[in-house]
């Protein structure tokens, strides 16, 4: 049997020999290197005391919230006092119509859309009864046209053959229409029939999360937490001026934080462009000195009206 060297934890020569490592052997720190481990562990043992530990910052109370919120929205009225919907229609079953359609699409597209689906097909009787196949070249700009063109002449016929070729003034009744939905169901109840709803599109729910309104990312749960901190009679504008904020400044990928008016009272601030001048230039629509999504936008709308489909510009 070969002969073994310096057992492990022999002590012999101050040398050990750890299991499995075939001789490598290691010297034991002087008392001099000791001492110098210990004297900068202290120190740093040290420095870290005298290091201020910054504290988690408190959640914010339900009363600071709600405060925080209201002022938003009271600055956002002031800076969009011209909010509105910004999709063109002149009864409730054409904004029906049109907000089906503006799924995956701009309201601007829809906007140009919608003036030769409507001279085509001016009442739900007219649409139920229309060939899908002429309906679908009429709105394929709006992307998606084969469902929509489904979604619109089956309200239609629902329309025709349940509510008399009008449009209900109730939420229940209108999520039963096809293709209809919350969001569907408040931008009609809000803009032709004065019912308060709140529309939580994609620009509604990332502002109210940037703001710390609600973390939720369900539309429904966002509706609920963000609608408790309002006045139910707020809610329809609160959605136009939140929504016409999320188009026009607080923009998804590049927020314009520089040239944004409510900068001050944001949490989120930073999270986009903050010089003044570059932010300038990311703003949109009338904001950047472009035309808006509506044709036909109400009077005192500050900006240019939207070219109509194939138009310049």
């Amino acid at each position: 049997m070969a002969k073994r060297g310096v057992s492990e934890g022999s002590g012999d020569g101050g040398v050990t020999v750890p299991k499995g490592t075939s001789g490598t052997v290691s010297k034991k720190p002087s008392g001099a290197a000791a001492k110098e481990r210990s004297a900068k562990g202290a120190a740093a043992a040290e420095k870290a005391a005298a290091t201020p530990v910054k504290k988690a910052k408190p959640p914010q109370s339900r009363t600071a919230l709600v405060r925080q919120a209201r002022r938003i929205n009271r600055e956002l009225a002031e800076v969009y006092a011209y909010a509105h919907p910004e999709l063109d229609f002149e009864n409730p079953f054409q904004l029906l119509v049109a907000t089906v359609m503006s799924a995956q699409t701009t309201d601007l597209r829809v906007n140009q859309t919608t003036p030769a689906l409507f001279a085509a097909y001016p009442t739900p009787e007219d649409l139920a009864a229309a060939n899908p196949e002429e309906v679908e070249e009429l709105i394929r700009p709006t992307g998606f046209f084969r469902a929509k063109t489904k979604s619109i002449m089956g309200l239609s016929a629902a329309l025709r053959d349940e509510f008399g070729g009008e449009v209900p003034g109730r939420l229940e009744d209108l999520v039963k229409l096809p293709g209809v939905g919350r969001k569907t169901a408040f931008v009609v109840l809000g803009n032709a029939f004065g019912v308060p709803g709140i529309t939580v599109d994609t620009h509604f729910g990332r502002l109210v999360r940037r703001w710390k309104w609600t973390e939720q990312t369900d539309p429904d749960k966002v509706e609920a937490e963000v609608g408790a901190l309002f006045p139910k009679s707020e809610w329809t504008m609160l959605s136009h001026r939140v929504i016409f904020h999320g188009r026009r400044i607080c923009h998804s990928r590049k927020p314009a934080c520089g040239a944004c008016p409510i900068a001050p009272l944001c949490p989120s601030y930073g999270e986009g462009e903050t010089d003044p001048e570059k932010a300038k230039k990311l703003l949109k629509y009338e904001m950047g000195g472009m035309p808006g999504q509506r044709l036909k936008p109400p009077p005192d709308y500050p900006g240019k009206p939207a070219p109509p489909l194939g138009a310049a510009g």
